[in-house]
């Protein structure tokens, strides 16, 4: 029986759904160069295919929670990732670029169901401390996906380009399928509500003139942002700057990785022994302390693969331990709409990666050093969302 499957389960079920999302978005980051020649076209070209996945994204993630409020958890989920395996075998047989951007689009409309429906059924399937630790769960791997991605992407790239996209493919039907077969519908017919585009505006005017959850939203938004610069300038970092191949990615992403799952491990363990309140503050300064060494590095040090990619590493870590608290205090302001407050959570998040994938990271990747300002900038940009809400003082 569905409802009979352990947390652990579930969790793993709910972080894979989580994670296509950013799988979609770094798993063709190495093939840049390779899609430039087949497809003929421009770097700035290929740059766009980011920007044209991501904004449809952002804004669908709007909508999501709002339609699996309506229509049920599930059922969201079946249209959402049936429409992105679609998408994906289009782009892996788009014949040129602005093809490409079709149905990166269309992935973009429909990737992000799994990511927002796994966060508001987290909510919907446990209380207090075990759902801090099924959040730490989905966390991790929602973090770990654009760190894991660009390294399947350069194995893939010795195949096939295509190879990539049949991929993502496949990683979105067994995600269909285990969320089908291991999860329970937590939205049941009673608790439904009606879809209707000036409900949903009502619902996003409550939920986005709420102080407190603009603060937690904007806080774990710019902590991942921090981290996302690297993922979103590797191309140019690795390649340009420390003097990577494409099919090296793995030198940085495996320690991010690693800083990930030791952070969320953390978290965990923290679920229900100490105060939320001061879980954050350890977080934050040790997030602190590694933005600083980042910087120094980068000022003082030459430029090596282990001197610059460390600090990022170590930054994960305290990324992690915050992440799940936030997310989960987030949800907690709106329990009647949470699939809602899941999408609003879910754009901001987007919204920021999205303003570095444009805006910030050409601005800041002319060197290392620039991308390690740009970190700390965000991290003082979260600090100050944060001081000034109630997590901050939480007991």
């Amino acid at each position: 029986m569905k409802h009979q499957s352990s947390p652990l389960l579930l969790s793993f079920v709910l972080a894979g759904l989580a994670a296509l999302a950013p799988f979609a978005i770094d798993t063709y980051l190495p093939a840049f160069p390779v899609l430039e020649r087949e497809l003929h076209g421009t770097s700035l070209a290929l740059q766009q295919s980011l920007t044209f996945y991501l904004l449809p994204y952002a804004l669908m993630t709007l909508w999501h929670g709002a339609i699996s409020d309506s229509i049920g958890r599930i059922t969201t989920i079946k249209w959402g990732l049936g429409i992105f395996v679609i998408a994906s075998i289009g782009c892996a047989f788009a014949p040129n670029v602005e093809m490409l951007w079709f149905f990166r689009a269309l992935q973009g409309l429909s990737g992000g169901a799994g990511n927002v429906v796994a966060r508001a059924m987290v909510r919907d399937l446990f209380e207090g401390p075990q759902a801090q630790r099924v959040m730490a769960t989905v966390q991790m791997l929602f973090g770990i996906a654009p760190a894991v991605a660009p390294i399947i992407g350069g194995l893939l790239l010795g195949i096939h380009w295509q190879a990539i996209f049949v991929f993502l493919a496949l990683y979105a039907a067994v995600s269909l399928w285990a969320a089908v077969k291991y999860l329970p519908e937590t939205m049941p017919l009673e608790k439904r509500l009606p879809l209707s585009a000036k409900q949903v505006v009502k619902d996003y005017r409550a939920i986005f003139s709420d102080k407190e959850f603009n603060y937690v939203v904007f806080a774990v938004g710019a902590n991942f942002a921090g981290f996302f610069l690297y993922v979103l300038a590797s191309p140019v970092f690795l390649v340009k700057h420390l003097g990577l191949s494409e099919h090296q990615f793995a030198y940085m992403f495996v320690p991010t990785v690693c800083g990930m799952v030791i952070g969320s491990y953390l978290a965990k363990r923290a679920a229900g022994k100490y105060a939320q309140g001061k879980v954050l503050k350890v977080a934050y300064i040790w997030m602190t302390v590694m933005a600083a060494l980042n910087i120094g590095v980068c000022l003082y040090l030459p430029t090596q693969v282990i001197y610059n990619i460390a600090p990022v590493a170590l930054f994960n870590i305290g990324m992690a331990l915050a992440m799940p608290i936030l997310s989960l205090a987030a949800l907690e302001r709106h329990p009647k709409i949470r699939g809602t407050a899941a999408s609003g959570q879910a754009f901001i998040q987007m919204l920021l990666s999205t303003v570095s994938a444009g805006l910030i990271v050409p601005i800041v990747w002319y060197a290392p050093s620039g991308l390690a300002f740009g970190m700390m900038a965000y991290l003082v940009l979260s600090w100050l969302m944060i001081y000034r809400s109630k997590l901050w003082t939480a007991k």
